[in-house]
Formats: structure tokens, sequence, C-alpha cells
């Protein structure tokens, strides 16, 4: 990191799982992380204090990215706090699995607007803001699943893909004012979510990775840290794929 300046991260999602992971990796790299949460404040002040004690300062913000108000909310907080903006991963996400004939609108909704339209608001709240400073680094995370689809996760694969193209419109959007702007893309995580997965689905996911493993949430975080690093500043519009060869 620059001698001068300690980059702010904000991450969305960062109570548990992946999002904590990328959280504790960007404290490791002197970043301050603002950790947002939408539900579950109290596993958020948890990671904040993985992040101290790696040495990093860490404030929890909760608030819905997925309502315009609710992003307002969190950069102002961010802004009142730190004075700036480095670093945006959008990590919050939902899923709401179910075949297209049994899945609703409602539920189609919900996933939509805070897997898409969630990392849609902050893409535009932190541009300004990397803009005028001709900086930022925005790591999105899509999935696999966005790349192939998947039955019975029409809503999750359509939210993950469009991921995938607001990524690559924002690089070419951001690139000449020093921004860049990448996806990762996980696989098959051992996570809360796919722990609640019925031993069979988990045992053919694995059938499927070349790498005949589930990854874990620290190995998607290296992938976002690089990325969100000073160093990767002629990487943009990209998809960093963190499966096991599950893509391939």
């Amino acid at each position: 990191m620059s001698e001068q300046i300690t980059r702010v991260a904000v991450v969305t999602g960062g109570s548990r799982g992946i999002g904590r992971a990328i959280c504790t990796a960007l404290a490791e790299k002197g970043c301050c992380v603002v950790v947002n949460c939408r539900h579950g404040v109290q596993a958020a002040e948890e990671t904040a204090a993985l992040c101290r004690e790696k040495g990093a300062q860490a404030l929890v913000v909760q608030a819905d990215v997925s309502a315009p108000e609710g992003c307002e909310a969190l950069f102002s907080q961010v802004q009142k706090a730190f004075g700036r903006v480095d670093i945006l991963v959008n990590n919050a996400g939902v899923t709401r699995d179910n075949l297209i004939m049994r899945l609703t609108e409602e539920d189609y909704d919900k996933v939509l607007n805070t897997n898409l339209k969630g990392a849609f608001l902050c893409c535009k709240a932190a541009s300004r803001l990397m803009m005028r400073q001709r900086y930022g680094r925005i790591v999105n995370l899509s999935s696999v699943v966005g790349l192939r689809g998947n039955a019975g996760q029409t809503a999750y694969a359509a939210s993950k893909a469009g991921v995938i193209g607001l990524t690559k419109s924002l690089a070419k959007e951001l690139a000449s004012r020093g921004v860049t702007a990448n996806a990762v893309a996980p696989g098959y995580i051992t996570t809360d979510m796919t722990a609640a997965l019925p031993e069979t689905a988990r045992a053919d996911m694995v059938q499927q990775i070349p790498a005949a493993r589930p990854g874990q949430p620290q190995e998607v975080a290296r992938a976002v840290a690089f990325l969100a690093d000073e160093q990767s500043s002629y990487i943009t519009g990209q998809v960093l794929c963190v499966d096991g060869g599950m893509a391939m």
C-alpha cells in the first residue's frame, strides 16, 4: 500500500462467510475496512473486531444497499468517517432457489434487487468519489452460475450474469480515470449457505470440480484482495473464477 495514503475499503455483506474473509484480507493489507450489513449487526461487529486484531481501523454500517436511501446512508457515513473511498467490494447477495415454474415474482425481484441493483447503486455512488480521486478499485462478486447457469437458480444466475455485464461496462467508463472494475466468480465455496444444502447436492457439486474439493472463503478473499490492490492497475473488465476449475 501507499505510504502516504491508507486505503479505505467498503465491503457490502461483510458480516460472515466470504464477506468476512474479504474484510480480514483487506485489513491484512492495511486498509481501513467498512463492514456493511443489512441485518446481523452483531456478526458484523465480530468481523470488525477481527479486522482490528490485524491493526486496521474498522467501522460497521448497517444499511440496505438494495435501496437508494440505504446506499446513500452507507456512503455518507463512510465519507464522514474517512473522507474517501478507494475500494468497493460488492459482496451482498441472497438466493431464492426454485424451478422457474415455482419461482414467484416476489422472490425473483428480491434476488435481482439485492444482487444486481444493490451492486449498481453502490458502484454509482463509489464511482463519483473515485473519479474525483482519480483512483479506485471496484470488485463485484459474481458466480460461476452467472457464467454457466444452473437448474433451479434462474433468478440467482440472472443476477450474477448481470453483475458481469455491469462490471465490464463500468470498466470501460472508468478506466481513463484510474479506476478499475473487475468481477470474481466463486464456485462451490464452504459457507453457511452451502452448508444448508443436502449432502447429496454437495456431493454432486464436488464431482463437477476438477480440484475435487470445495473452496474456502479465504481463497476467494485472496483473489478479491489482489484485484483491490494498487499493483493490479492494468487489470480491468475481467472475470476471475475461483472455482477449482468448475466453470471450464
